[in-house]
């Protein structure tokens, strides 16, 4: 359901206003018209560049059908979060506009929501740990049966918007991966991570910054035109995944949501979950697994060797993102690097710029 956009709930700047009962009547009102919430009991508060903090809600009269009383809000409330505010709003735009009608499983989001002008931007969700939700972190012990999980979570979420003509020309979905290029390169990946203990792990002949960035352009080249395209998730490690009670991965972080090839998330995805011996086993079954799912879904896949060429795309995506990495710890960085390098290594990811 898309909420209104004229500007009828202000954003809140801070995590007071947000957790207030003013605040959540207002931004509920749409979904549980006559909503009165008269108390909110704050609960745990995660604040890295985003501010996600959970909460309990109580109203008057009680609460309504559908709405839980355990709720979680996410905005970029911190210093440093401001200057992050615009990556946040396409996540906004995910929830708001497309998520529903994807069917793909993620956060039940009841208000998302941004200001245009500043970029402010929040988002409420049911509170999937009280449900019995794990969230789990980029290294989480994650075999080969889960990633087909995900894979299928993936291929509905392709399928449903594949070459969809109403979502061709939407702004917020137009392809973005030159910023990404654009803002970090060659310095970072060579002195920050290839240069330093954390890149050991990486095999020697992929282990070029130089080489990874100019690879990285011609990648995002050719993806930017690609056809045909979907909505892809963009950053499909499974540090952006949790797990319901009932142990179904679900998938979160939307901020590099855009249109796209389904190979930037399932190569990555694959290369970044699975440890290297895992990887090696299990990719061409997985591949295969999506692209049946795909089909399922109402699209005519690629063929699998011409998926299995393309499979490459994602990794070096996925290698590159996490060459540019800076602030996460340095055994995850690590860990992700030697999977998505030596994946790169096998697949000759990086020949991409050479054609």
């Amino acid at each position: 359901m898309a909420l209104s956009h004229d500007r009828a709930v202000p954003i809140p700047t801070d995590l007071a206003r947000l957790q207030s009962p003013e605040w959540l009547n207002l931004a509920l009102a749409e979904r549980f018209p006559g909503v009165r919430i008269t108390r909110v009991t704050p609960g745990p508060i995660v604040s890295r560049v985003s501010t996600n903090a959970r909460f309990e809600i109580e109203a008057e009269d009680g609460l309504p059908e559908g709405l839980s009383a355990h709720l979680c809000g996410k905005g970029y409330f911190t210093e440093a979060g401001a200057g992050a505010r615009s990556t946040g709003a396409f996540e906004v735009y995910f929830y708001r506009d497309l998520a529903a009608t994807t069917g793909v499983r993620t956060l039940n989001s009841l208000y998302a929501d941004l200001d245009p002008r500043t970029q402010a931007n929040v988002i409420i969700t049911e509170d999937v740990v009280a449900q019995g939700a794990r969230f789990l972190e980029p290294t989480s012990e994650y075999g080969p049966a889960q990633v087909a999980e995900s894979l299928a979570q993936l291929a509905r979420l392709h399928a449903a918007t594949w070459l969809s003509p109403k979502l061709a020309d939407v702004p917020w979905l137009t392809p973005r991966l030159h910023t990404i290029a654009d803002v970090r390169g060659v310095e970072v990946i060579r002195t920050v991570n290839f240069e330093t203990e954390i890149g050991a792990g990486v095999p020697a002949e992929v282990r070029d910054a130089e080489r990874l960035a100019v690879a990285y352009r011609a990648l995002v080249e050719r993806s930017s035109r690609a056809t045909p395209w979907s909505v892809i998730h963009g950053d499909a490690h499974v540090g952006n995944l949790y797990l319901q009670a009932d142990g179904q991965p679900a998938l979160l972080d939307w901020q590099l949501t855009q249109r796209g090839p389904w190979y930037l998330d399932v190569g990555y995805h694959i290369a970044s979950t699975l440890t290297v011996e895992d990887r090696r086993t299990h990719e061409r079954d997985l591949l295969r697994h999506y692209l049946e799912h795909l089909r399922a879904g109402g699209v005519e896949p690629p063929g699998q060797d011409d998926a299995w060429r393309s499979l490459r795309g994602g990794i070096l995506h996925g290698f590159y993102l996490w060459g540019i990495t800076q602030i996460v710890v340095p055994k995850v960085r690590s860990e992700l690097l030697r999977r998505l390098g030596t994946a790169a290594a096998d697949h000759d990811a990086l020949i991409i710029a050479d054609h």
